[in-house]
């Protein structure tokens, strides 16, 4: 018992220490009487195995290499932001806010964008019991292993001063400072293993590691910002939420500001991008939320972010190079894109040598040029771009640059479409395409298909084992064989990873076939409106895919494009042929709003639009955008304008909130 107390007493004082440090940043021991406290409470679980406790942080590193990766749905997604690219849009979004609040003042949570990797951490009773990646959103890879090791993040929070929830999902950005960056990549060198680009790729590298050992070696930092579900707490805004994580023990940013207005919005934009260099972490821009969490509800979401905050970017940095060459690219649907190759450049913590030119129209505007000096940046600090040419620079008799409207993959002639500015090939058939569709397919959001990335399925087009996606499904051990690079236990994998990829949702597998302009969103929308049967979205006509919400003419008209084309329709056929298992999506038994049509106009307060539109989807109705004598149904908000006034002239039944509740027999206080 004497020794199961201090075991105790030791988990105790180390994670008190371990707050003190990472938390507070006023460590009051030296490293070296940490490591004998460490030690000795080791010694002591060694010793007595049956007094060791899951929490203590002996038992960061307790899991053995996986072989892979898990998923773990998020209980509320983690959605993306919109972003103000200049203090113009940041303005804008400020003055939209007061207007649909109708306040005459704001109050925000600043803090710093961090450039690393978004994780949730899911405390249950105060335990971890598990972490995982943002994903898509929806769904994210278990981590659970990998994230223990970080000794910032506590394994068990700290009850003192702020009781701990029953259940909560904490978000946070995993980020390698600057100084360790540095140290692990000439750690990386002296090993001759593969150097990182900058400190976001090797803190998502790190965190993906099967092994969690590999990971506990690498420097990583946490800080938390924000939190999903949680059950037996109620916040009344952010402000309280960070000061309760603080209590728990766990890293909040200390850059984080409250702010008021536009203002205050503008000069924390300011004042953080003059010290952004000077940082120990890279940051990308900045984060502003509404504090008040009523006014949160208020606002709601749109499909992929909420409406009650905004990223602020920062102007991007900028590097002056030449254009070497401009090479002409085959996209998956026949895009024709020019791409000037660079000479090397850094620019904001990645070596350049590459920048898409777009189109014809482009580089005609920019009048760029081979063997230019051109100024170039990184778009939002992600994508290159030129800018400007240096014309002081140009050499005497370089000419105009004009994209050939022949194919450099098939040798087949491109054409331009009138309302498009790209030259595209029309072929089908064209071995680019083909690669650049097989890649899409066998993305992680589409059928995950480990093993199939863009070298190999070079070598299987350029080998003739793939010439389209359902002969991915065909591919055997024997063929695999035969090609460089391919051993028995190589090519037993892939078979293996393309077999556990046939069963597969409608919404992953819509997206795996690389539609024009259908996305992750738009394939769940599809999802969602066709309840997965692949028949009858085939079939379906440009007015049925036109009134569904969130999907408009363009996207109709591609789909439509897309099942024209009879070598589109034989592939499908030949997937299910061959395997491929579309799953259903779970019909609700009571589907009493079966052939309801409804439309939302004006601001929800006791649940948000998207909730309303969600309930009405579960139970079999159907949402549009546009009052018509189809509808069947106007939900009318406060605020309400044109589309309230047409309901009248159309006889349409028009609910309050109210109103609308009782219809999908919704009890908002249950």
């Amino acid at each position: 018992m004497k020794q199961e107390k201090r075991i105790v007493d030791l988990i105790e004082i180390i994670n008190d220490h371990n707050y003190k440090y990472y938390v507070l940043d006023d460590p009051i021991i030296s490293d070296g009487e940490y490591d004998i406290l460490f030690r000795e409470l080791e010694n002591l679980e060694n010793n007595f195995p049956q007094y060791k406790k899951s929490h203590s942080p002996t038992q960061r590193i307790g899991s053995s290499p996986i072989k892979k990766f898990n998923t773990i749905e998020h209980k509320e997604p983690m959605l993306s932001l919109s972003n103000a690219m200049n203090s113009s849009e940041l303005f804008d979004f400020h003055n939209r806010t007061k207007k649909n609040l109708g306040k005459k003042s704001i109050t925000y949570i600043a803090e710093p964008k961090l450039d690393g990797l978004g994780v949730t951490l899911t405390y249950s009773n105060g335990s971890l019991v598990h972490g995982a990646t943002r994903g898509d959103g929806f769904n994210g890879e278990d981590i659970t292993h990998n994230l223990k090791t970080i000794r910032s993040i506590p394994l068990k929070l700290r009850d003192v001063g702020r009781k701990v929830p029953v259940y909560i999902e904490i978000r946070g950005e995993v980020f390698i400072e600057k100084k360790n960056f540095i140290k692990l990549n000439k750690l990386q060198q002296k090993k001759d293993e593969q150097i990182f680009a900058n400190p976001r790729n090797a803190a998502a590298g790190s965190l993906r590691q099967l092994d969690p050992k590999v990971t506990a070696t690498r420097p990583l930092s946490i800080f938390c910002y924000e939190a999903g579900l949680i059950k037996g707490q109620v916040f009344k805004n952010h402000n309280s939420l960070l000061k309760a994580l603080r209590i728990w023990g766990l890293p909040v940013s200390p850059l984080i500001k409250t702010v008021k207005d536009y203002k205050g919005l503008k000069k924390y934009q300011e004042d953080l991008e003059k010290i952004r260099n000077d940082l120990p972490y890279e940051i990308d821009g900045t984060v502003f939320k509404i504090n008040d969490y009523r006014h949160r509800k208020i606002l709601g979401y749109r499909s992929r972010s909420p409406k009650w905050a905004i990223a602020g970017k920062f102007k991007a940095q900028q590097a002056t190079t030449i254009v070497r060459n401009i090479e002409i690219q085959v996209g998956r649907t026949g895009a024709l894109t020019p791409v000037a190759k660079l000479k090397p450049v850094f620019v904001s913590g990645v070596t350049v040598s590459n920048a898409t030119l777009h189109n014809q129209d482009e580089i005609n505007r920019k009048n760029i040029r081979i063997g230019d000096t051109v100024l170039i940046e990184r778009a939002g600090d992600v994508i290159p771009k030129v800018v400007k040419v240096v014309l002081d620079k140009r050499s005497h008799g370089s000419s105009p640059f004009v994209i050939p409207k022949i194919c450099p993959a098939c040798k087949q002639a491109a054409h331009k479409s009138k309302d498009e500015a790209i030259l595209r090939c029309q072929n089908l058939s064209c071995p680019e395409q083909i690669k650049g569709r097989i890649e899409h397919f066998s993305s992680k959001l589409a059928l995950d298909i480990d093993g199939l990335g863009k070298k190999i399925t070079n070598l299987l087009v350029d080998h003739n084992y793939l010439k389209s996606i359902s002969d991915i499904f065909s591919l055997d051990k024997t063929k695999l064989k035969t090609l460089e690079g391919f051993g028995n236990k190589s090519a037993e994998n892939l078979i293996l990873a393309i077999q556990n990829s046939k069963v597969i949702s409608f919404s992953k597998f819509i997206y795996g076939l690389g539609i024009k302009n259908v996305g992750e969103h738009i394939s769940k929308l599809f999802e969602k409106y066709f309840l997965s049967d692949l028949g009858n979205f085939m079939n379906s006509s440009f007015e049925e895919l036109e009134s569904i919400e969130g999907v408009g003419p363009i996207v109709a008209k591609e789909v439509i494009d897309f099942w024209s084309q009879i070598e589109n329709r034989n592939m499908v056929e030949e997937c299910i042929i061959q395997g491929v298992i579309i799953e259903k999506k779970k019909v609700v038994e009571d589907q009493f709003l079966t052939n309801k049509t409804f439309v939302f106009t004006g601001t929800l307060y006791t649940i948000n639009r998207n909730q309303g539109k969600e309930i009405i989807n579960k139970h079999g109705g159907e949402i549009n955008n546009s009052i018509s004598k189809k509808t069947d149904f106007l939900v009318a908000g406060v605020g309400a304008g044109s589309k309230l006034e047409k309901a009248k002239k159309l006889d349409i039944k028009i609910l309050n909130e109210q109103d609308f509740l009782k219809t999908v027999k919704l009890n908002p206080n249950k």
